[in-house]
């Protein structure tokens, strides 16, 4: 068994393709620079934790570390997230650690700053 964790990226999902478009390309220096890492959607969206896990499975992965793309942790992430976490250690015989949502991380309060001051310096420009 691998003991090197595969970091999935979890977002809620929807079932609108632009809104998973959206977070895909957040995801995307993570997904290049992270090895193996992986995004998937909590519900409406493929892939699913269970479709990751489940592939993960196949090639030896056995430890998983879930970074929630949530800003804070509500409903979703104090109840059917460690639910389902729950369900797909049982089924899969794996490893999975929920870390706190990105929100609670004070880098990317910096993050939106950053954006912030970029729009005010793009709004001073001549038109």
């Amino acid at each position: 068994m691998n003991t090197e964790p595969r970091i999935i990226l979890l977002a809620h999902g929807s079932s609108d393709q632009r809104w998973c478009h959206t977070f895909e390309k957040l995801a995307t220096p993570t997904l290049k620079s992270v090895a193996g890492s992986r995004i998937a959607y909590m519900e409406l969206a493929e892939p699913s934790l269970e479709t990751i896990i489940s592939e993960a499975r196949k090639d030896g992965i056995d430890t998983f570390v879930i970074i929630p793309l949530f800003l804070a942790a509500g409903r979703h992430l104090r109840k059917d997230v460690p639910g389902m976490i729950d369900e797909l250690q049982a089924t899969h015989n794996v490893t999975i650690t929920l870390a706190p949502p990105i929100g609670e991380n004070p880098q990317l309060g910096d993050a939106i700053r950053d954006v912030v001051n970029q729009e005010l310096e793009r709004q001073k420009q001549p038109a």
